[in-house]
């Protein structure tokens, strides 16, 4: 070998290090894929089949898709995420999709809206699109009839702003006719401006609702972070990055009702399976190092604490309930959630006990050890779904090299990243089963629909029909003539359908009485919980709710109860106490009856403890219904309830006396600024607590 050869050698062994050391960096993260190649990674569900709806240059950045009554495809690009836009600046789009030659595939687009700062979800609703876009609510429409909105009307103001993964977002038309978004429990006071003398609502910790056709918003229960979505019967289950499927319990309007609860929150994990997912990505360097530095801090700092950077949910994203009808009946009601950090489609299986009030999420039989579908593309982000007219789901990947928010992740690691590649990206998917020989069409046009056609679409199996045809017979308003709702109240053989002939009349101001009793002698579960609720508007029903406290079934029983908890008459106060000492040691029982009205009234806890015999056993349960009362009438402070409370507990086991004293003593700090004799009393309640009995009466007598 010449000397030449050997120093030529010599030197690429040298040089060989940095050669590894550069490829190893320049592959960190892969780059993106085409359509077809990123499909080819798709593990999916061997009885369904994926195809390509929309790609770029049709659509960018795509988080959220809406089919209108025309069949018109909408789809909000959110181009600058993860980044707060610049005032006045913001990119945020809405494209009109187009399929001009009928292929099953999108091949024009037109920007219906542009320069919304993140915005993030839409809703069809009068010929327009109502526009979460943080810290607004826009509705848009065009009027012209060019295909661009021309109207962009402030419905709300006041949202929070700083964070474009947990703002305003997750628009949808509940059955009971009210609109529901997503709000993460973010802060914000937020006005109607269709209606300024209605004043600001404060959000933190509350999710939000409202209705355009009354003028009517609340705060509602649940923390949704991006992932909302209602059932068939307006059950509302939402998505929150590590907890891939909670359940509101408890509508917030109830929780409110005396307005001293503890707490107000209902939300409550259903999954069985937790963190648990089947990724086919290794997790990005960045996640992969940040996890590895955090694991070395929690041992340094001997904390029971490990992080995992895979196979865990870190990214749950657009949770939403299959209500359509091209997939098998197994798959309807379940709730498919994207995993943008795991690159995934996850499915669950809603189990409900009529036992239990609440749902329980499971893994298919199918799907033990595997997902619906798995990508090996770590570009493939699955934000939210959508469910067309042809009732096949609909996948919008926002396809991006990363998806994060910078503050996160340490400077280090995030200077070798740029957050923005692969904004001039964007894929949408259609799943559909795989026996089918011909894709259904999805072309449909409700606008043209008289009244009874539409009305004829409630029963459709589809919800995408029924929903649409609902929310098109509000806008339309009563005809002179509705008696076939009458008849599909009392006689349709769906009970889906009785529910929404019945929320149609409430929109037209015509639901009576007579329609909710007959709602209320129906054997569906969930037929009895909307009628319960209808029938608090109707005085002369309350017998009947009361009647049905007692129901044999959980779902029943507890609307029952909130329901009965609106009356303050001591018959119902009698019947509520006596529930709370049979089923108090269920929370949401509990909960339910401990938001009645007039839980602050002596006649309630004198049934309590003389008629219902609840202190007749001293159960470590009961002991969280003493605080919780104890807590609740401190902070309603009316010195009567009080008194009586006191001359209960008093009589009880040490252990009662002291979560007596420790509930009163949290609800008493509400007073201290208007009552500042009450830090005498409070600083020795902290200081001694060796005669519990003797110290609720002495705090009792000096209010």
């Amino acid at each position: 070998m010449q000397s030449n050869d050997k120093m030529n050698i010599r030197n690429l062994l040298l040089i060989l290090p940095v050669i590894l050391t550069l490829s190893c960096q320049e592959q960190k993260y892969a780059d993106a894929l085409s359509p077809e190649a990123s499909m080819a990674t798709f593990d999916l569900h061997e009885d369904f089949v994926i195809e390509l709806f929309a790609a770029e240059p049709h659509v960018w950045d795509p988080v959220e898709m809406v089919f209108d009554e025309k069949g018109g495809a909408y789809v909000v690009e959110m181009p600058d995420y993860p980044y707060k836009p610049e005032e006045g600046k913001g990119r945020g789009r809405i494209r009109l999709l187009k399929d001009t030659n009928g292929d099953g595939m999108v091949d024009e687009s037109v920007i219906f809206a542009e320069g919304l700062p993140d915005a993030t979800s839409m809703l069809p609703w009068k010929g327009g699109l109502i526009v979460t876009s943080a810290p607004h609510i826009y509705y848009l429409k065009d009027t012209d009839r060019d295909e661009k909105a021309d109207v962009k009307e402030v419905l709300f103001e006041g949202f929070f702003e700083n964070n474009s993964e947990a703002q305003i977002t997750n628009l949808r038309f509940g059955l009971d006719n009210w609109i529901y978004a997503a709000n993460n429990g973010q802060p914000g006071d937020v006005s109607y401006l269709r209606k300024p003398e209605a004043g600001k609502i404060s959000m933190r910790g509350a999710d939000f609702r409202f209705r355009l056709d009354t003028d009517e918003f609340e705060l509602e229960s649940g923390t949704a972070q991006f992932g909302h979505t209602l059932d068939d019967w307006n059950n509302k289950f939402f998505t929150q990055n590590t907890l891939h499927l909670q359940q509101a319990v408890i509508p917030r309007r109830y929780l409110e009702r005396h307005g001293h609860l503890s707490s107000l929150n209902v939300n409550l994990n259903i999954s069985d399976h937790d963190f648990e997912m089947f990724q086919q990505t290794p997790p990005p360097y960045w996640r992969a190092e940040r996890t590895r530095r955090r694991n070395i801090q929690y041992q340094e700092q001997k904390l029971d604490r490990v992080e995992h950077a895979e196979k865990y949910f870190t990214g749950a994203s657009g949770g939403t309930v299959y209500n359509g009808d091209a997939f098998p009946e197994a798959f309807r009601g379940n709730i498919f959630t994207g995993e943008v950090a795991g690159n995934l489609i996850h499915r669950d299986v809603l189990v409900k006990n009529p036992n239990d009030p609440v749902f329980t999420a499971q893994r298919a039989a199918e799907e033990k050890t595997r997902e619906f579908l798995a990508s090996t593309d770590p570009w493939f982000r699955p934000t939210s779904f959508a469910i067309g007219p042809d009732g096949y789901l609909y996948v919008l990947d926002f396809y991006r090299q990363h998806i994060e928010t910078p503050v996160s992740i340490p400077d280090d690691l995030k200077a070798e990243m740029d957050f923005m590649y692969g904004e001039n990206h964007g894929r949408i998917y259609r799943i559909r089963p795989k026996n089918e020989s011909e894709r259904r069409p999805a072309t449909v046009d409700l606008s043209k629909a008289s009244t009874s056609q539409l009305i004829e679409l409630l029963a459709h199996p589809n919800g995408w029909y029924r929903s649409n045809a609902q929310r098109l017979l509000l806008e339309k308003g009563a005809p002179e003539n509705q008696t076939s709702l009458d008849d599909i109240i009392q006689n349709h053989e769906t009970p889906q359908t009785r529910l929404h002939a019945a929320y149609v009349l409430e929109a037209w101001g015509l639901l009576t009485a007579g329609h909710v009793d007959t709602l209320l002698t129906h054997t569906h579960p969930e037929v009895l919980r909307h009628g319960l609720q209808l029938a608090e508007r109707f005085p002369p029903l309350k017998p009947t709710i009361q009647k049905l406290s007692a129901h044999e079934n959980a779902t029943v029983a507890l609307q029952a109860l909130l329901s009965l908890g609106n009356h303050t008459d001591k018959e119902s106060l009698e019947t509520l106490a006596l529930h709370l000492a049979k089923r108090g040691e269920n929370r949401w029982y509990r909960t339910a009856i401990l938001s009645a009205k007039g839980v602050t009234e002596p006649i309630f806890l004198t049934a309590l403890f003389e008629k219902a015999g609840f202190g007749s056993t001293e159960d470590t349960w009961k002991e969280e219904v003493i605080r919780e009362t104890a807590y609740i009438l401190g902070s309603n402070g009316e010195k009567k309830s009080l008194e009586t409370y006191t001359q209960y507990v008093t009589k009880a086991g040490e252990a009662w006396q002291k979560a007596g004293l420790d509930g009163l003593s949290k609800g008493l700090k509400k007073h201290e600024e208007t009552k500042p004799e009450l830090k005498v009393f409070l600083d020795a309640l902290a200081e001694n607590t060796e005669n519990p009995a003797e110290l609720l009466k002495l705090i009792t007598s000096n209010l």
